[in-house]
Order: C-alpha cells, then structure tokens, then sequence
C-alpha cells in the first residue's frame, strides 16, 4: 500500500556536475544531448573483444583536475565522482572553505566501485605474485571511497553513505539525499552516481550474457532506445552530483534554484536477477509512490526520462508502465541513446538532465529512434527537442536484482 503525504517536501536543487560521454559541465552536456548525438565507439581497452565499443568520457585528466598524487590515490569511479561533485558546488555557488561541514552530507550511488583498480591489482596478482600487488587497493576498490574522497576533498563532514542498487543507485542516492534534509540531518546534500566499469571481465561477462548490443559495425547507432531495432545497451562511464538543500535554505542566501525534487518512490521487483517484471510490477509501484510522495496527479506529469536501456524487455515493459500509470500525453525521452547505460551513475545524470529539461521547457530526443517499436504506445521524442512548459516530471531508474527507483521534478 503506497503511502500518501498530506503536505509535500520540495528541496532545491541548486548545482548541478556532470562529466559524462557527452562532455564535462552543464554547457557542454545540454549541447550534445540535445543535439541527440551519439557518444559510443570502438575502445582502445576493449580490442579483440565481441564487444569492442562503449560510451567514454573523453579528454578527462585527472591529474590535471585533482593533482597527481591526489589522483594517483583513487580509482578512476573516484576522480569522476569527485570531479562531479566540484562542479556542482561551485554550480550552486557556494564554498566549502567557508561552510559549515558538520552539516553537509555525501550520499553517492555505485554499482561496481573501484573494479577497474581490482582487476588490474589482479592481474599482477596472478602474474607477479602476491608481493607485488599495491597496498593502495584496500583504498581505491571498495564501494565507499567515492564518497569519502568528495568528502576528503569539499569538507563535507556530515552523513556520507554509498548507496548500491545496480542501475537505480544514483536515483536511490537522490532520494535519500531528500530524506536527509527533511529528518534536518544536514543542510545541505551532495548526491549522486559515479561509476567507471568498462572493464574486460565487466564487458565479457554483460556480452555472455547478451545484455549490451552487439552492432559493432556501427558502434555510434548501437544504443537505440524504444526502437524496433534495438538489440541491447551500450556501457558507459560518468558521474552526476546534484546540490540538494532546503528550499528556504536556498532562498535565503539567494541561490539559484533550477528545480525542486519533490517526490521518491522505490521497489523491489522479487523476480529475477536480471529480467524486468513482465508487467512491470515492481516498476509500476515505485513510479506511484513517486507520485504520491509528491503528492501529484498523473495528469499533472508532462515528462518521463525513461530508464529506456535500448534492450527489448526493458524498453516494451517500461512504456506499458508508463502508459498504465501515468498515460499517453508525457512527452518520454531517454538519454542512453546519446551516452549509453551509466549504470549507477545513470539515475543521477538522467535526474540532472530531467532538471535540465525542467528548467529549460525542453525534452531532448532519444538518439537513434528511427522507427518506434509497434508495442511501444507512449510519446517518445526522437529528431529533435521538443519545447514544452513542464510543471512536473518523473525520472525512472530500474536495476539487475529488480530493484527500482523514481523521483520527481518539479518547476522552481
């Protein structure tokens, strides 16, 4: 039974950081996925491999960015991660030399960690022996060095916590984000994906099995969401923070607000490891309770970024979802079509760039939708942005182990 608010809690968001596939900032990402370019191609790492192409984020130095011995410390998951959330405090104008941090929180998604650092110091495990393999991996490969390192590096002292549910981590994080504003745990809240998985044993064990598309002639029209030709997601790396603060908070010291997160829902699907619900069960009760928690009428919600992996279950079961709960008129769009599956970094990109669409009055195309599939039965945007006053929105994130996250956007 889902659970319904008598008064709504909005909090602000007011900074944004994103490095992803589609380029390092807001600017450059509202440039190329609203353009509906694709980021996927052929790998340096990935050569001689079935699947030999994925969505990068290029031109990233990390030794520029973070320093050399600082960046030298983490795993790459970590230095996006990091990176992000710079951005995105200094997006929402405020300073960590000078704020309270005994009251600022970190709560950051992930799925696989700091894996690229474990399969290296594996490698030389099994060829070097164990003398050989680097004290530095017990603090670079687990899970929550991501959020200890951003709270190392903005002096964010208040609750840190990594939150892990696969594809939905970074909308999961969001959520809590939100919960911890309203219990007044915190004033202010970095949250947020990061993840950087594009490993050889990570990409030969999604290929097995036949999870990631397999159009290696054409890497750049691999991921294709909603369309009757999609065949699998393309992998991709990246990280998302948003600023999360009260909206009195932020009004009082003047802060833009681009949008509000003002509702969240989560499930369990209780079915397969991998497979969606095949009525999207579990789907369904996370995007009602989303919208109870917002205290909104389906009516009212005039856009959907949809979790829209490119696979064909995912992507005919969501759109039945979206169509039962919430119906025909939401203009739905999803990003993977430009910057592939981020996995636990996706839900926080995708929830900054519903953001972004909020603000903006514009829904970016789904890249690569040429011809929608027949089954699909929901307004999705392909070709061009389509503008649109958008008072509420929903942001929908569905991982492996069927567990599932949506939150709400609304108008400032």
């Amino acid at each position: 039974m889902t659970a319904v608010r008598r008064r709504r809690f909005d909090v602000a968001v007011t900074g944004l950081g994103l490095i992803t596939p589609a380029g390092t900032g807001v600017k450059a990402n509202v440039a190329r996925i609203w353009d509906g370019r694709s980021t996927a191609s052929r790998s340096p790492g990935l050569e001689g491999m079935a699947v030999d192409f994925s969505c990068r984020v290029e031109d990233f130095d990390p030794a520029a960015e973070l320093g050399r011995r600082t960046a030298l410390r983490m795993d790459r998951v970590s230095q996006l991660g990091v990176t992000a959330a710079r951005l995105a405090v200094s997006d929402a104008g405020l300073d960590p030399q000078v704020w309270d941090g005994a009251r600022v929180a970190v709560v950051i998604g992930t799925s696989f960690g700091g894996s690229a650092s474990f399969e290296r110091e594996h490698e030389t495990y099994l060829s070097s022996g164990p003398t050989v393999v680097s004290p530095q991996l017990m603090v670079t490969a687990p899970v929550n060095m991501t959020a200890g390192h951003i709270a190392m590096d903005c002096q964010a002292l208040g609750p840190n916590q990594v939150v892990s549910t696969a594809c939905a981590s970074g909308t999961t994080a969001i959520g809590i984000g939100r919960m911890l504003l309203e219990a007044g745990l915190c004033d202010v809240v970095l949250a947020g994906g990061s993840e950087a998985a594009l490993t050889r044993t990570g990409m030969a064990s999604l290929h097995k099995m036949g999870a990631l598309s397999r159009r290696a002639e054409d890497p750049a029209a691999a991921s294709r969401p909603f369309d009757a030709h999609r065949d699998g997601f393309v992998a991709g790396e990246g990280a998302g923070v948003l600023v999360l603060e009260r909206v009195a908070d932020a009004h009082a010291r003047g802060a833009r607000v681009r949008a509000r997160i003002s509702g969240f829902g989560a499930s369990a699907d209780g079915f397969h490891a991998s497979a969606p619900h095949p009525t999207g069960d579990g789907a369904e009760r996370a995007m009602r309770a989303a919208l109870a928690d917002a205290c909104l009428d389906p009516a009212e919600v005039a856009h959907v970024n949809a979790h829209g992996t490119s696979t064909p279950k995912n992507d005919v079961t969501e759109a039945a979802v979206i169509r039962r709960v919430i119906g025909d008129h939401p203009l739905v769009t999803s990003t993977k079509g430009a910057i592939g599956h981020l996995i636990g970094a996706a839900g926080a990109v995708e929830a900054a760039y519903t953001v972004l669409a909020v603000e903006q009055g514009s829904v970016p195309p789904t890249a690569n939708l040429e011809r929608v599939d027949p089954q699909v039965e929901i307004d999705v945007v392909a070709g061009a942005p389509r503008t649109a006053t958008i008072g509420a929105a929903l942001s929908n994130s569905f991982g492996f182990g069927g567990q599932n996250a949506a939150v709400v956007v609304t108008a400032a």
